[in-house]
């Protein structure tokens, strides 16, 4: 619900594009190295499919948090781990646009089992 109205906002003239497409250039090299192409097209510049970046943060990943990480790695990482937040980023790497689109919650939970709590950013 966020996107959809900051983009009407963007596409109406009332932000800049500049203003949205902000993304740095560690956010840019991360959706290079680590992201997942999507099926989405660039909602602002149409050019190119957008690129998702999972990063993870939390207090057991030590020197790990609040960096970039490829699926298999969370999905690895959720068995190593009791508990850690994963926010998933929508990056556009010929514009620059990004926009947080989901977080969620992996880990064992103290248990041998992965457990996964997801939500849309909207939530």
């Amino acid at each position: 619900m966020q996107r959809r109205s900051l983009l009407a906002q963007v596409h109406s003239g009332r932000v800049g594009v500049m203003e949205v497409c902000d993304a740095g250039p560690y956010l840019l090299r991360a959706a290079k190295f680590h992201g997942e192409p999507s099926d989405v097209t660039c909602p602002v510049c149409r050019k190119e499919p957008l690129t998702l970046v999972s990063w993870v943060f939390g207090d057991e990943l030590k020197h790990a948090s609040g960096s970039a990480r490829a699926p298999e790695e969370l999905a690895r990482m959720a068995t190593m781990f009791e508990e850690f937040n994963v926010y998933v980023v929508e990056v556009c790497r010929t514009c620059s646009w990004n926009h947080l689109v989901q977080s969620y919650v992996l880990g064992t939970g103290g248990l041998n089992n992965r457990r996964s709590r997801r939500k849309t950013a909207a939530e």
